[in-house]
Order: structure tokens, then sequence, then C-alpha cells
């Protein structure tokens, strides 16, 4: 939303099963020459890249960007799942991740800051009691734990990589859902993929940069993989 940037999205699925996000690595100072970050992820989702060839190729330029770590997917009923991460602070070169559950925040992924970890804890609790849930009460759930503002503090892990930058802001900042009058949390978004390739996208997106008036929409696909 910063004027002068080049927009893209933080996240995005196509219909062809390609999926991708991002998240900002916690810096104290930015490179205002940087390429716009939010380029990485529309970028895959319109390739015909499979997700570590693109990864590996966002890997040999990653210094062009400030810090930014990428998921990138190809979800696929027929030949499986492929999900794969880049972070342009850590290791040189994009892995493929193995099944499980993974927390990512604004340093490499599963850095176990606290408010991570507490993080994956309230959504593994909602996972568990899933398949007992009606899909529109699974949503209200999640979204509940995207919208949590329990401060994890002390963290000093946050505060090593923020320095400065970070201080005024820590106890807004350790939190799940960050809300501070001109930085914070501004769009939920939940994504549901079933076994069939379902898929079920439902973004819950501030008005006018009002913490009280919040959008609400829901957009349900099936993949053409």
């Amino acid at each position: 939303m910063e004027e002068g940037k080049a927009g893209g999205t933080w996240l995005g699925i196509s219909t062809r099963g390609k999926l991708g996000a991002l998240t900002n690595y916690l810096q104290p100072r930015q490179e205002p020459d940087a390429r716009g970050r939010g380029e990485l992820v529309t970028h895959f989702l319109t390739s015909d890249m499979d997700s570590l060839s693109y990864l590996k190729k966002v890997s040999t330029e990653g210094h062009l960007y400030n810090g930014f770590n990428l998921i990138a997917a190809d979800l696929s009923t027929t030949k499986g799942d492929v999900v794969c991460y880049y972070g342009n602070r850590g290791e040189p070169e994009p892995v493929v991740l193995s099944p499980g559950t993974y927390g990512l925040s604004n340093a490499l992924l599963e850095t176990p800051w606290r408010k991570l970890c507490f993080g994956k804890q309230l959504f593994m609790e909602v996972v568990e009691q899933s398949e007992a849930l009606p899909k529109d009460t699974l949503v209200t759930h999640l979204l509940d734990v995207l919208n949590n503002e329990e401060a994890q503090l002390p963290d000093p892990a946050i505060e090593d990589q923020g320095r400065e930058y970070i201080q005024p802001i820590l106890n807004k900042y350790a939190a799940v859902c960050v809300r501070c009058a001109t930085y914070g949390t501004r769009t939920n978004t939940i994504i549901l993929v079933d076994a069939d390739g379902h898929v079920t996208f439902t973004e819950r997106s501030m008005l006018d940069k009002d913490t009280s008036r919040w959008e609400t929409n829901t957009y349900e696909f099936t993949l053409q993989s």
C-alpha cells in the first residue's frame, strides 16, 4: 500500500494449484532502492515454472530485495502437493518442505519467536477439532487465531533482530495480531483445500485504515490440476 512500491501481493492461489505467500524479514533499516517484493508472488502465480525451479531462480536474485520469506507451492489432487521455501536472509538454496505444520513470521521459517510458537499452538488446537466442525465455524475459529492481540513478552529474539526500529512498538508487535496507530495487521486470509481439490479462500480486510471497520469475502473454486 505504500506509495511508490511495485504492487503485487503477499498471498495468492490460482485455479492451476499454484500458491504463493510472502512475509517481510524484520530488519532495522530498509534499502529504499530495492525491488518491490510483491512481484515475487504474482510472478510465480502467473508463471509456468514449478515451485522449486521458481525459488531457485529467485534465490539468484535475492540480493536485489529487502529481506523476505517466500513460500511457493504446487497443489495437485493427482500428483500430490509440493511446498517449497526460500528466505533471502537464510540459506542460499530453497528447500522442499516435508508434510507437517510450520510457522512463519518476520524471521526465517520456524524461528521460535514467542508469538509464532503461541500462534502455532492456537492453530493446532483448532486443527485438532476441525473434522468435527462445519466449514464456516472452522474459518471463524481460524480468524480468531489471527486476531489474537495478546503480547508474548519478553522476546529477546525480536528485540535483537529489530533493534531500535522495533522498540517503540514492541509491546504491540509481539502479538499474533499487531495493532499500532500507523502499522499493523490489515488483512486476514484463510485458505482451505480439501482432498478433492475444492478451495475456500476467505479474506477479512480493514476498510479505510479504520480498525473498527472490516469486510469479509469468500471465494470458492476447484483446482484444475
